[in-house]
């Protein structure tokens, strides 16, 4: 198993550590809703390490990032950053991933840790033109700095205008007193903040930089048990939960990161099931009788007939009620329609929401 820069701060601080995607990551310090709370509130620290982070360069490398993944990455700028994924040749997901324009023949991928070997192969089975490729998720850490306060906790850090940095952008500047650092605001919690890339050999003293400065905010260290549940709140997707091989991003409700006015792999198969329509929609729902949905949970309809599964579900801090996604016949997807889901052979009821569940 994988360690971070980072272990050893978090066992010193108490977090309690879990096998994750191959590494040793901290799940929770003080606990999953206290942690929550701080990211929605105020300002919390995720280590997120673990994530994968391929540089893409040469002439050729917008022709390959465009031929691999869905979205349109010719409407990328410098300091610009684009959610896409990577569909494969069946109709699924090999892997959700955000593509960061550096400039205009340098692209940094951000892949999932439990997917880094498996993306950087699919890619280079495309790389046909001689596109320079490295992999530097071994050398590189990541820092995820979320919630309101996050812009005053780190001003002090760069020289960077934090507050005025628009969602999705980026740039490569100094922080902490570190060179080349990415700083970048696309956040998975919905809580704004802001992500911070950087060689491995400054994490102890970025970790320890940040926490001094944000000392006065509140700041904390958050496991990914409450980066799961924030997300969640959000409606954004997990790969290997809400998303993977079997599900299309039509499904996912993710037509909006797969633009057909370019080629890319199974775009043809992909524009027809847009058209066409599909059988089954990613949906959320939020329970109404008491009951937590958990993944691979069945949803059934009113006669006890399966009509999909869960795909992720919680009870939602910031909500105080059971929340959840999942997969359903596209009859059943319209909002404010009656499920229920099968929880130790009882049928629970809930209902159809709209994303985000949490405004």
């Amino acid at each position: 198993m994988k360690n971070t820069a980072l272990t050893e701060k978090h066992i010193s601080l108490g977090a309690k550590m879990v096998p994750f995607a191959g590494y040793n990551m901290p799940v929770q310090y003080e606990g999953i809703n206290a942690e929550h709370a701080t990211v929605r509130g105020s300002v919390g620290v995720f280590d997120v390490s673990h994530m994968g982070e391929f540089i893409v360069k040469g002439e050729n490398a917008l022709d390959l990032i465009q031929r691999v993944t869905s979205n349109d990455a010719s409407k990328l700028y410098d300091g610009k950053v684009q959610y896409s994924c990577l569909p494969n040749e069946d109709g699924g997901i090999v892997d959700d991933l955000l593509v960061y324009r550096i400039d205009e023949a340098t692209y940094m991928l951000v892949v999932n840790a439990s997917n880094i070997e498996k993306d950087w192969n699919w890619i280079q089975k495309f790389n046909d033109k001689g596109v320079e490729m490295h992999n530097i998720s071994d050398q590189t850490s990541l820092l995820a700095i979320q919630g309101p306060k996050a812009a005053e906790a780190l001003q002090s850090l760069t020289d960077v205008d934090l507050a005025s940095m628009e969602y999705y952008n980026f740039v490569k500047g100094t922080f902490a007193g570190i060179e080349n650092v990415i700083i970048s605001a696309t956040g998975y919690t919905g809580a704004g903040g802001f992500e911070i890339y950087f060689d491995n050999a400054n994490a102890v003293a970025i970790w320890d930089a940040i926490f001094e400065a944000g000392a006065p905010f509140g700041i904390k260290p958050i496991g990914l048990g409450a980066r799961d549940t924030l997300r969640l709140e959000m409606g954004f997707c997990l790969y290997g939960n809400d998303i993977d091989d079997t599900t299309s991003p039509i499904e996912a409700g993710l037509g909006w990161i797969t633009k057909f006015s370019k080629k890319f792999t199974n775009s043809e198969a992909l524009q027809a099931q847009k058209e066409a329509g599909v059988a089954r929609k990613l949906i959320g729902f939020e329970m109404i009788d008491r009951g937590i949905p958990r993944h691979d949970y069945e949803i059934v309809d009113a006669e006890g007939n399966v009509t999909g599964r869960v795909t992720s579900g919680t009870q939602a801090p910031s909500l105080q009620k059971a929340i959840g996604m999942g997969y359903i016949d596209k009859a059943l997807a319209k909002e404010g329609t009656e499920i229920f889901i099968n929880i130790r052979n009882n049928k629970i009821k809930a209902k159809v929401v709209k994303f985000p569940f949490t405004k």
